[in-house]
């Protein structure tokens, strides 16, 4: 299967793995070959070491883990000394909206990853909320830890709720699960798209799937899973032309799937303003905006997407709970930009 195979240490006091294609490992895949020769590093933890850059190829880093490794090639892993598994608390600020015994309900600034991940081990919510809670926080999967049900993209703000202790983190999640269908958990967001939709309002019903060549993102595909946004147009800006340029619209979620306003927006041809990702192809519409606009968009520097509203039932009391977060600075700046254009 392999002709060769060993291990030296590194510099970090990790370890360094060497193996060589023998061709006979089936996929030719980089991820799926090296999960048949380092059977010991599971396959999401030798993912994280590709999009990490931690595996070369004869030398050069390879950081796709699609991509196709040939017969002699010889393939380096340098694993990390091993970290302790469970995040640490950290001095970082939050805004909290609600909080008691069971849930904590934040507005999420710009700028702020959510979980503990490859390339953002600290710095997170998550590590914020631990700091936070302190011993308040007992037993959700059998550890010390934030319960996180839901999450934001890091330059996507507004409002989260995250459980504190296992009963909430049960009730939350099958109240999102649900998406409002049978429940009252409703989830709103105001979003700034290029274009202006042809009627009032309407529902994107279309599945989506990992993108299929570009892995760090999503698209819509048939293969892909349910995915449903219920979408209302709340106001329409001029550019310089005085043509209309821009909307803001009021998006509600049916379910909950990984980019999924950002995807849905994009496929119907009016993406976020800022969306570098999916978006891309509009960067040149911002020369249609009037002058305030473009500098206020080119400052904004994310996706116009805030997570403004948020109702669920509190896990314990069945009480009815309703949030709702106003605009960021850099949103209410564009916003205001925007309308002077009228």
């Amino acid at each position: 299967m392999e002709q060769g195979k060993s291990s030296s240490s590194t510099p970090n006091n990790g370890e360094r793995l060497e193996v060589t294609v023998g061709g006979d490992e089936g996929s030719p895949r980089l991820d799926r070959v090296l999960a048949v020769l380092r059977p010991e590093l599971s396959r999401s933890r030798l993912k994280a070491l590709i999009l990490a850059g931690s595996v070369t190829a004869d030398g050069a880093p390879i950081r796709d883990p699609a991509y196709h490794v040939a017969k002699g090639d010889t393939i380096t892993i340098d694993v990390p000394e091993a970290v302790p598994p469970e995040p640490k608390g950290e001095d970082i600020a939050l805004d909290i909206v609600f909080e008691d015994d069971d849930i904590i309900v934040i507005d999420k600034p710009k700028g702020l990853v959510v979980h503990p991940a490859a390339g953002h081990e600290t710095g997170t919510l998550v590590n914020a909320l631990i700091a936070h809670c302190g011993a308040s926080l007992s037993g959700i999967g059998g550890v010390r830890r934030p319960g996180i049900v839901h999450r934001l993209d890091k330059d996507t703000t507004g409002l989260m709720v995250v459980a504190k202790n296992d009963h909430a983190h049960q009730s939350l999640t099958a109240q999102f699960a649900d998406h409002g269908r049978t429940g009252p958990m409703r989830r709103g967001y105001l979003a700034f798209i290029w274009g202006v939709p042809n009627r009032q309002r309407g529902t994107i019903d279309a599945p989506i799937d990992r993108h299929p060549f570009a892995r760090e993102k999503m698209a819509v595909r048939d293969s892909g899973r349910e995915a449903i946004t219920h979408w209302e147009l709340q106001a329409t800006f001029n550019g310089r032309d005085g043509k209309p340029v821009a909307s803001l619209l009021a998006c509600q979620l049916e379910t909950g799937r990984t980019h999924q306003i950002r995807v849905h927006l994009s496929h119907i041809g009016h993406p976020l303003m800022g969306d570098a990702v999916y978006g891309p192809h509009f960067k040149t519409k911002a020369g249609q905006l009037r002058p305030g606009a473009q500098t206020a968009l080119a400052a904004l520097g994310r996706q116009a997407l805030h997570a403004y509203r948020l109702t669920l039932e509190h896990p314990r009391t069945g009480e009815l709970l309703h949030w709702e977060a106003a605009l960021p600075e850099d949103l209410l700046l564009l916003q205001g930009a925007l309308e002077a254009a009228l």
